[in-house]
């Protein structure tokens, strides 16, 4: 049997996984696999929508969302490394899984970094971001206690309770040429302030 991690005659049917991993900052390799999980999130539900005629994106929609709230995770964690770096700080990352503690945490760096302004024109960028996430807390039933950012992972929460999902009478729908339309818009949101992030950041590293 063909092992899974080889090579393929045909290069345009092999997949490089240190392709994008070529600088030598940890910082950067981030934003590469943020960028991918938000990708595939994005590309699944387009397959969805040209043919769900055998109903896939009802099991499919799990690892689309857990791939895009993963992607997210990477981009906040990223962009919090290197505005503690920008600050001068010896933290790196901060938060663990809840995206939405992580980008108010995230928020707070901006406005340190350039005052109410700055922190202002990230809102503006970061509006369709934001709304997310706010959709997001209430839909899942999110608590100080239990973030139940689990919940497109495990049918079940830390506290073995059903998610909101599993225990509905009615169905609980997710529009998915919304999903796409939103969630391109993020990526290259995310994407574009990153790599701006990494230019600052790098910029500030060569300043005697």
């Amino acid at each position: 049997m063909q092992p899974i991690f080889s090579r393929h005659e045909d290069i345009d049917k092999m997949a490089f996984m240190n392709w994008r991993m070529s600088e030598d900052s940890a910082i950067s390799h981030f934003i590469s696999l943020a960028d991918g999980y938000i990708s595939s999130a994005v590309i699944l539900a387009k397959q969805c929508l040209i043919s769900n005629s055998d109903k896939k994106a009802d099991i499919l929609i799990f690892p689309i969302l857990t791939n895009a709230n993963h992607g997210i995770e990477l981009y906040l964690k990223a962009l919090m490394w290197m505005a503690n770096q920008m600050l001068k700080s010896k933290a790196k990352i901060e938060g663990r899984h809840n995206i939405a503690q992580i980008f108010r945490m995230l928020k707070s760096k901006v406005k340190a970094l350039g005052g109410a302004v700055e922190l202002r024109n990230f809102e503006e960028g970061m509006v369709e971001l934001e709304n997310y996430l706010e959709e997001l807390v209430v839909k899942i039933e999110a608590t100080d206690k239990n973030d139940k950012m689990d919940f497109a992972r495990y049918p079940i929460s830390k506290d073995y309770e059903g998610h909101f999902y599993t225990d509905r009478m009615g169905n609980v729908e997710v529009d998915l040429e919304n999903f796409v339309r939103r969630f391109e818009v993020i990526n290259d949101k995310l994407r574009w302030i990153a790599y701006h992030f990494y230019d600052i950041s790098a910029d500030e590293e060569q300043d005697p």
